[in-house]
C-alpha cells in the first residue's frame, strides 16, 4: 500500500491537494470511505474549465448540487468532513457572487472548529474577500485594499500566542503562491485522471478546479496584500513562546555495563555515519539494515538511491529544505527568500519536475531527522534501520493492485520479523496511509471504471495491507510501537490512516503540538491518540550532518520512541504495555481535554530514575 512520510515540509508546495467531497445527515456516515462518491464529466481540457466562466459554472452547479445532497441526505458526525464541505460551498457562493451566503457558511465551518486557534483563524482570508467582494467587487484596488484592512482589523485582537504559529504559516503560504503552480498542478495531475478516465473526474478531485479558479481569480491579486498584512502583525506581535519541553526532558548519563536499547527507524533511510558507535551491527561490522523499494522488493542502502544529477544538487537542495523551514518560522534569510521566489515563480512546466525533486528531497532526508530525536540524550540507545520507499512521483508509482498489496503485506511481515531478530524494543513509525488515498491513486492510474468500483477494490487492498500491519505488529508483543497520528487535521480513526488507527497494546500513537504545547494545527487526532508531543519546529539532522528543523507528527512521534528508549535504559524488564502506561499516566492532561502533554522527567522519574 502507498505510504507517505508525515511532515509538512512541502505544505507549501504542494498546497492543492484534493478536499474530501462527500456527505451529512440520516443515514450515519460512519467512516470516510462510506462517503458517496460522484462523477463529473469534462467536455473540455481542466484548465479551460477553470479559466472559462461560461464552462465552469455548468460544472459548479452540479459539485454544489452533490455536496448539497449530501448534506441534507445524510448524518456525518465528523466535524472536520462537515468543514471540508461547507467550505467548498463557501468557495463556489464565492465565485457565485453569493457573498452574504458565503459569509453565513463561513461561520457554520467557525462553529465546527474544535482548535483554539482554528476557532479564532477559521476561514479568515475567504470571510474578509466576501465582505469586501460584496463592498467593492472581487477585483480592483478597493477590493484588494479592502482585504487587507478586514484582516489586519481581525487579527488585531487576537491572543499572540494562540495565533501566532497560523498567521506565521499563512504569511510562508502566500509568499509562496503563483499561478504556475497551481496550472501546474491541473496539467499534471487533475488532467492526466481526466484523460485516463474517458473525460471524467471523480468528486475527489472535483474540488481541486474550485480552488484553482478561486485562487486564479480571485487571491492571488491579493498576494502583496496579504503578505504585508500577516507580516505588519508578526512585527508587532513579537512573541517567543515558552519552551515547555526544556525543563521536562531527560539525558541519561552513559552507564558502564549498562543494557543497551535497541530503537528501530522504519523510515525511508538514515545516515548512520551520525550515530557512530550507536547504531546496531552485523557480525561483519556493517550496519544493520533491512529495505525495501517502492515496489516492496528487497533493497540495498540505507537511504533512498539517487541519480548523480540529483547528488550533485543535494547542496542546493538542502538549502531548500531550510528555506522551507525559514518561512514556516518567518525567518527571513537568503535560503526562504531563494525558495520564495523559486516556488512561487514556477511555470506549468516547470511544476513537474519541480515537485517531484521536492518531494524525493522530503523523502531522502526524512529518515534521519526522525533518528536524529528518537536518539537524542540516550547513550544506551542503538540505532536499528528499516528503509521503507516512499513514491516520489505525481502519478503513483506503483499503481495499486492485488499483487502490490500483497508484496506490501509480506515486507511487513519481513520487517518486523528482522526487528525482532535484532532484539528492538521500540519502533518508530512516521508514515501512513488510508483507504481513500488509494482510491484516488486507482483513479489516478485509470483502474476502475466507476468510483464505486474503485472503492470496492481499494477497500480490498487496504484490507490485506492492514491486516498484515496488523499482524506484524501483534506478531512481536514484546516490541512498543509508536506512530505518528498525521498531519490532516482529521479523526485518524475516522479517515483509517494506517497504522495510526490501529489498536494493539503495543502501539502508540502520537499527536502533535508547538513548543509551548499548544496543539498545532495540522494534528490529527481521535481515540487511537493518547499523547502529544513537540512536533513544531523541532531540530535534527539530515544526511550529511546539517541541522534543520521540521514540522509534523512525523516529528512529534520520535519524540516518544526517545522516552520510550529512556524508559527502558532505566527499566529494562517493563513490556510495553506498561510502558504506555507511564508514558500516558505522567502526562499531563490539558484543560479542554484535547492534549496529553508527554513528561520526561516525572515518566523516567516513575520508574526509579533521580
Amino acid at each position: 500500500m502507498s505510504v507517505k512520510p508525515l511532515t509538512l515540509l512541502l505544505a507549501a508546495a504542494l498546497a492543492f491537494s484534493p478536499l474530501l467531497a462527500g456527505a451529512q445527515a440520516k443515514p450515519r456516515i460512519e467512516k470516510a470511505a462510506d462517503l458517496p462518491r460522484f462523477t463529473y464529466k469534462l467536455d473540455a481540457k481542466v484548465e479551460e474549465v477553470v479559466r472559462s466562466r461560461e464552462r465552469f459554472t455548468p460544472f459548479a452547479a452540479q459539485v454544489r448540487r452533490d455536496v448539497d445532497s449530501v448534506l441534507a441526505g445524510y448524518e456525518i458526525p465528523d466535524k472536520a468532513t462537515q468543514r471540508d464541505l461547507l467550505g467548498l460551498l463557501a468557495a463556489l457562493d464565492f465565485l457565485d457572487g453569493q457573498y452574504d451566503r458565503a459569509v453565513e457558511r463561513l461561520e457554520q465551518v467557525r462553529a465546527l472548529q474544535e482548535k483554539p486557534a482554528d476557532k479564532l483563524l477559521s476561514s479568515l482570508r475567504l470571510r474578509a474577500m466576501a465582505r469586501a467582494a460584496k463592498a467593492h467587487g472581487a477585483a480592483g484596488d478597493a477590493y484588494v485594499k479592502a482585504v487587507g484592512g478586514a484582516i489586519a482589523r481581525d487579527i488585531a485582537p487576537l491572543p499572540r500566542e494562540v495565533v501566532e504559529n497560523g498567521i506565521k504559516e499563512a504569511k510562508a503560504g502566500a509568499e509562496t503562491m503563483g499561478e504556475g503552480r497551481a496550472i501546474g498542478y491541473l496539467r499534471e495531475v487533475v488532467q492526466p485522471v481526466v484523460d485516463t478516465n474517458q473525460g471524467a473526474l471523480s468528486s475527489d478531485f472535483a474540488p481541486a478546479l474550485v480552488n484553482v479558479r478561486l485562487l486564479v481569480s480571485a487571491v492571488l491579486p491579493l498576494k502583496q496584500t496579504l503578505v504585508d498584512t500577516y507580516a505588519a502583525w508578526l512585527e508587532a506581535n513579537k512573541v517567543v513562546k515558552p519552551d515547555i519541553w526544556a525543563a521536562r526532558d531527560v539525558t541519561l548519563p552513559a552507564r558502564k555495563g549498562a543494557k543497551p536499547v535497541v530503537v528501530a527507524v522504519w523510515d525511508s533511510g538514515t545516515d548512520t555515519a551520525l550515530f557512530g558507535q550507536q547504531v546496531v551491527r552485523e557480525k561483519n561490522g556493517q550496519p544493520a539494515l533491512i529495505a525495501f523499494d517502492k515496489y516492496s522488493r528487497p533493497a540495498t542502502g540505507e537511504l533512498i538511491p539517487v541519480s548523480a544529477e540529483v547528488r550533485a544538487k543535494l547542496p542546493q537542495m538542502k538549502a531548500r529544505t531550510k528555506g522551507f523551514s525559514d518561512l514556516q518560522s518567518n525567518i527571513d534569510s537568503p535560503e526562504a527568500a531563494e525558495v520564495k521566489k523559486y516556488i512561487s515563480s514556477l511555470t506549468p512546466d516547470q511544476y513537474k519536475a519541480a515537485i517531484e525533486e521536492l518531494i524525493l528531497m522530503g523523502n531522502y532526508e526524512h529518515g534521519t531527522h526522525v533518528a536524529g530525536i528518537a536518539m537524542a540524550g540516550n547513550p544506551q540507545a542503538r540505532l536499528l534501520v528499516g528503509r521503507i520507499e516512499f513514491g516520489a512521483t505525481l502519478k503513483p508509482d506503483p499503481c495499486p493492485s492485488r499483487e502490490q498489496a500483497e508484496r506490501d503485506a509480506k515486507a511487513a511481515h519481513a520487517y518486523v520479523a528482522f526487528f525482532r531478530k535484532h532484539k528492538a524494543r521500540v519502533v518508530n513509525m512516521s508514515w501512513g496511509g488510508s483507504v481513500r488515498a488509494i482510491e484516488g491513486d486507482l483513479e489516478q492510474c485509470g483502474i476502475g471504471k466507476t468510483p464505486e468500483e474503485r472503492k470496492t477494490l481499494a477497500r480490498e487492498y487496504f484490507e490485506i495491507s492492514k491486516k498484515a500491519l496488523t499482524d506484524a505488529m501483534a506478531s512481536a508483543p514484546e516490541i512498543l510501537f509508536v506512530t505518528a497520528a498525521g498531519n490532516s487535521n482529521q479523526d485518524a480513526s475516522f479517515v483509517e490512516d494506517i497504522p495510526a488507527g490501529i489498536v494493539l497494546p503495543n502501539l502508540l500513537t502520537i499527536g502533535a503540538v508547538d513548543r509551548a504545547g499548544d496543539e498545532v494545527g495540522f494534528t490529527s487526532y481521535g481515540p487511537t491518540v493518547k499523547a502529544h508531543a513537540n512536533g513544531y519546529q523541532v531540530e535534527s539532522f539530515l544526511p550529511g550532518g546539517e541541522r534543520v528543523a521540521l514540522s509534523g507528527t512525523s516529528m512529534a512521534s520520535p519524540q516518544v520512541a526517545n522516552l520510550a528508549g529512556k524508559i527502558l535504559a532505566v527499566k529494562p524488564k517493563l513490556k510495553p504495555a506498561e510502558v504506555i502506561k507511564i508514558i500516558v499516566d505522567t502526562g499531563e492532561r490539558t484543560a479542554d481535554g484535547r492534549r496529553n502533554l508527554i513528561h520526561p522527567k516525572k515518566a523516567l522519574a516513575a520508574v526509579g530514575h533521580k
